[in-house]
């Protein structure tokens, strides 16, 4: 049997984690090795995690994920790595899903799981927009080189050794950067059967500053020759939300004829995402169905004005020096 080593990292996660390393201990798989790397935790969640029992890493000084995962990787005795978020509770099954699809097909690499349907904790309008919201964008890359989701994240050992550790430069774009460099040489999808549930935001109001800032940081982060998250239709659909809202004051500048501007460009932007809009009416009926097209249309205005200003950013500063790639680790350098 294959030995998974499932690494979590925590910074001031006291909310979640206890929820996320109980979803880890109901696991149906075993051996299963669990490390929670703090990066630096002020609340308290590096000791819910050593009362359960769990081994803890601390980083020296708060790094980052991508660090606080490096970290985990470095002292892990599994052959299969098992990335899981602090706030993500992982479905009974998830651990023994991925196992089972590496011995499937030898010739993956890597996999990500699938946010569910429904969020972890909070039950706000918003937090249940964002659970579908991702749950509907991760189902939609169902490709053998889509990915990776790095809250739900398991590879082979021996693979991670040769791609190298997550670039600990990076904080909103390592999911693409690290896409990247594994596909040059493996195979990775999104396995359906590796879900859970996620603790999404509660208003929308701590939502759409988190989308801004990552859409920024993508634009600002992209290196040449890389791919940008999403695809060319979600691009375009937050473009046309965005151009509806500047042409709102056209008709005062241009008169009636451009009355029609902004409804048409908004009309353009849902019936790019008119399946998902169409499968929210018919799961969760009309009220929540107008709020989550509200919703989705600032989610999409906000993200395209983070591009933006990102893009504005990149062309009017000074070239920013390539984020260096980690090394991949030697064999003496493993466990």
């Amino acid at each position: 049997m294959a030995r998974v080593s499932v690494i979590i990292p925590s910074y001031n996660s006291t909310r979640t984690l206890a929820v996320c390393l109980e979803s880890v201990a109901q696991q149906t798989y075993s051996p299963v090795e669990v490390i929670v790397v703090d990066d630096c935790s002020t609340d308290g969640s590096a000791q819910i995690a050593e009362s359960m029992g769990v081994r803890v890493l601390r980083t020296a000084v708060n790094s980052g994920q991508c660090a606080a995962r490096n970290l985990g990787a470095e002292h892990a005795t599994g052959d299969v790595l098992f990335f899981l978020d602090a706030d993500i509770g992982l479905d009974t099954g998830g651990v023994a899903a991925a196992v089972m699809a590496f011995q499937a097909d030898p010739r993956l690499g890597a996999l990500s799981g699938v946010l569910d349907l429904e969020p972890l904790l909070s039950n706000s309008p918003a937090a249940h927009y964002r659970a579908l919201q991702m749950h509907h964008f991760w189902l939609k890359h169902d490709t053998p080189t889509s990915g990776p989701h790095v809250c739900m994240f398991a590879i082979r050992r021996e693979v991670f050794a040769e791609v190298g550790p997550f670039n600990p430069n990076l904080r909103h774009t390592e999911p693409a950067e690290y896409r990247d460099r594994l596909k040059q040489r493996h195979t990775m999808r999104i396995c359906r059967e590796v879900h859970g549930r996620h603790d999404h935001q509660d208003a929308l109001r701590d939502l759409l500053p988190k989308v801004f800032t990552r859409a920024r940081m993508s634009l600002l982060e992209y290196r040449r020759g890389g791919e940008l998250g999403g695809t060319a239709s979600r691009a375009l659909a937050s473009a046309l939300v965005l151009g509806a809202l500047a042409a709102l004051p056209l008709p005062v500048l241009l008169g009636a004829p451009a009355l029609a501007v902004a409804p048409v460009l908004a009309a353009a932007a849902v019936a790019l995402d008119a399946a998902t809009y169409r499968e929210v009416f018919a799961s969760r009926g009309p009220l929540f169905g107008c709020y989550f097209v509200g919703a989705h249309l600032l989610f999409q205005a906000t993200a395209a004005a983070g591009a933006l200003t990102g893009l504005l950013q990149r062309a009017l500063s000074p070239p920013r020096p390539p984020a260096g790639v980690p090394q991949a680790l030697s064999t003496s350098d493993q466990p």
